[in-house]
């Protein structure tokens, strides 16, 4: 232990000054690490493939599940999703220096409110190696030095991509600490980094299950900024179009049900149920998906398991989803108010003054109209990836992308102004 907290202190020094040094660095340098990078990573895929290869078939030999086998597992297509992820995070605009607001009160003083670094972030997450890709260039993107500590199932895989990042920065003329992975399994230098490591981490982004977010939360002695789980919802408003509704849904759950952005409760409206239930349904099942629920509901679908209240607080990231029968969407509204996790909401309907009452009333991070939950995602917002997705309210709300990991600072400027 002794010597793990030594390494872990180490860490962070080195992460401080090199944060220092990332804050100054021109926006074309840090532009240039993410470009070697993205080539780094196309060029290295059949060693990236290799290493986890070791950490999937480790995976399978300790029994993990099929949903989280396929966070963990990396191919062709997504080597170069990564590849791809990092170059557009390059080619996002550099937030740094940029003055969101500038003006000049009754005192004559030129006030500006101009964007900087946080300085020294800790993600810690579990399962996915692309986040060791995507966290590294979203915090050299934003300026923000980090110390990665993925889980100990894509260790291998991380390695392999943090050795490239290693690379990319000395290329580019940056420091290689500025982004660092713990190299160790061991849990402790979870709850090592939590304690901030003497003020080296400014803010600890956990991304993964339940579990490392309530750890996170109840032991950071510094900054959070987290997400509870995904427990999303999509609903089907009585003004729903049904081929629209078929494609959503199938889409919103089945598309990939390991993410965030996977819908795992579906509410539709009674007037509408016969008509829009029973095809939905049928479309869910012939793609695999066990349904569960209300009794309103299988009675419409009597192929459905009888659901419990446990199904309404699920996240189950499996394709399992769980279905209501609301009475329209004022009661849609309040079932997400009261079982959400203020995520991700959805609504199909072609009444337009519904739409905007739905996203008027939901209080989530993201609200979408005729539209996937699965577009839950940093990259389809256009910031080229993501940290996460946060359901804070305090610093940053939904896709946390390079913007989104920049605080700011006042700039006054005065022609020797004295204060009377």
């Amino acid at each position: 232990m002794t010597d793990l907290k030594t390494r872990m202190l180490d860490l962070g020094q080195r992460a401080r000054a090199a944060a220092v040094l990332l804050r100054e660095a021109p926006a074309a340098a840090r532009t240039r690490v993410l470009e070697l990078l993205s080539a780094k990573l196309t060029a290295a895929e059949p060693a990236l493939l290799a290493a986890n290869a070791r950490d999937v078939e480790a995976a399978r030999a300790n029994g993990m599940t099929g949903a989280l086998i396929d966070r963990l597992s990396l191919s062709p297509a997504r080597v170069a999703g990564m590849a791809e992820a990092v170059a557009t995070i390059a080619a996002v605009p550099d937030p740094l220096g940029f003055e969101t607001e500038r003006w000049t009160p009754a005192n004559g003083l030129d006030i500006a409110r101009v964007r900087t670094p946080i300085g020294v972030l800790g993600v810690i997450y579990e399962s996915r190696p692309n986040v060791t890709a995507d966290a590294a260039a979203l915090c050299i993107r934003s300026g923000n030095a980090a110390i990665l500590r993925c889980g100990s199932d894509c260790l291998h895989s991380s390695l392999a991509i943090a050795a490239l990042i290693a690379e990319a920065l000395a290329e580019a003329g940056l420091p290689a600490d500025a982004v660092q992975l713990v190299d160790t399994p061991d849990r402790e230098a979870v709850g090592l980094m939590l304690t901030g490591l003497d003020g080296a981490i400014d803010v600890i982004v956990p991304r993964g299950g339940k579990s490392l977010v309530a750890r996170v939360q109840a032991e950071a002695r510094t900054a959070v900024l987290s997400h509870l789980e995904g427990l999303n919802h999509t609903y089907l408003h009585q003004a729903a179009d049904l081929e629209v509704a078929r494609a959503i849904v199938l889409n919103a759950k089945m598309r990939r049900v390991s993410v965030c952005g996977a819908t795992e409760t579906l509410l539709v409206d009674r007037a509408a149920a016969l008509r829009l239930l029973p095809p939905v349904a049928a479309d869910l099942i012939a793609a695999g998906c066990e349904l569960r629920g209300d009794e309103a509901a299988c009675a419409l679908v009597p192929a459905m398991t009888p659901a419990t209240e446990a199904d309404w607080t699920t996240e189950y990231l499996a394709p399992i989803l769980a279905v209501r029968i609301v009475e329209d969407l004022d009661a849609a509204t309040d079932h997400i108010a009261r079982y959400g996790s203020g995520h991700t909401e959805a609504i199909v309907t072609t009444d337009a003054a519904a739409a905007e009452r739905f996203a008027a009333k939901v209080d989530s991070a993201i609200v979408l109209i005729n539209a996937s939950t699965q577009f839950a995602d940093g990259g389809e917002f256009g910031f080229g990836g993501e940290i996460g997705i946060s359901t804070n309210r305090l610093h940053a709300r939904g896709p946390v992308g390079a913007e989104q990991l920049t605080t700011y600072k006042y700039v006054v400027r005065g022609q020797g102004h004295t204060r009377p």
